[in-house]
């Protein structure tokens, strides 16, 4: 019997074949990094810190705390990324980004999939890092909101919220800026929607953005999220600084000199 969708999907690979999200690369296996971009992606797996999750060199049956979790508990449940902040994490942020491939998003959500929980207590909320409404105008989507979108799709007990969350003061854009002033400039910038506070009285949610750099800007959903009496807010992102060396360099304006958009 002749398999219908493998009829149709032959022409296509031929005129729009799959390519490496980040070079542009034709992949013949369809959909996945090319060989060369995937040898230089560091794929966040293994040991890592029980509060905050950032990966450590080593682990034991009790597990293990980082310093800085050790001097001051974060006010998140962990921090789930599926990669490493680098060269090619950046390039494919950008894309999806200000580059208009939001089909990026799918891939994304695929590399999160690992961290999803197989058996989760109760459903859970997935809330993405909202825009303002003017930064959403001119740029069209949510690229945090594509993400929570095709992660929804993943297992049945996710729930896709994206307007759980409001930004209801513009901020300027953070890169550049130092930790502490990261977090002066969101303060105050986000608000639980009236509509769907009580969705949030005891819930398990998931906080979803694309680029994890000092967590100032997470830290202020969860702590508004927390307040209005989500009982566990974790945060999923595509790519996690690690170096402090790059949290100023992160990503956060459009600079369409680091690539071409439009490859």
């Amino acid at each position: 019997m002749i398999n219908l969708a493998k009829f149709w999907q032959m022409p296509l690979d031929i005129v729009l074949p799959e390519r490496c999200p980040a070079c542009g690369t034709i992949t013949p296996s369809g959909g996945s990094f090319c060989s060369a971009c995937w040898d230089t992606i560091e794929f966040l797996t293994g040991p890592a810190c029980k509060l905050c999750n950032l990966p450590l060199p080593f682990t034991d049956d009790n597990g293990l705390s980082c310093a800085e979790c050790i001097q001051k508990p974060p006010r998140h449940d962990g921090v789930f990324g599926a990669v490493a902040y680098g060269d090619i994490a950046k390039t494919v942020a950008l894309r999806l980004k200000y580059g208009g491939k939001i089909g990026l998003a799918k891939m994304i959500a695929g590399q999160l999939a690992r961290h999803i929980e197989s058996d989760p207590q109760s459903d859970v909320l997935l809330v993405p890092v909202p825009l303002h409404w003017t930064r959403l105008w001119s740029r069209s989507y949510n690229q945090a909101a594509l993400i929570a979108q095709a992660l929804a799709k993943q297992s049945p007990h996710l729930i896709y919220a994206p307007d759980a969350l409001l930004r209801t003061k513009r901020t300027p854009y953070l890169k550049g800026l130092t930790a502490k002033q990261r977090k002066d400039v969101v303060r105050q910038a986000f608000a639980v929607n009236p509509k769907r506070q009580s969705a949030l009285a005891g819930a398990d949610v998931i906080l979803v953005d694309d680029v994890y750099t000092t967590g100032a800007t997470t830290d202020a959903c969860v702590r508004i999220l927390k307040k209005m009496g989500a009982r566990r807010v974790r945060i999923y992102c595509w790519a996690r600084v690690l170096s402090a060396g790059l949290e100023t360099e992160a990503i956060g304006t459009r600079d369409a000199a680091y690539l071409d958009l439009a490859g």
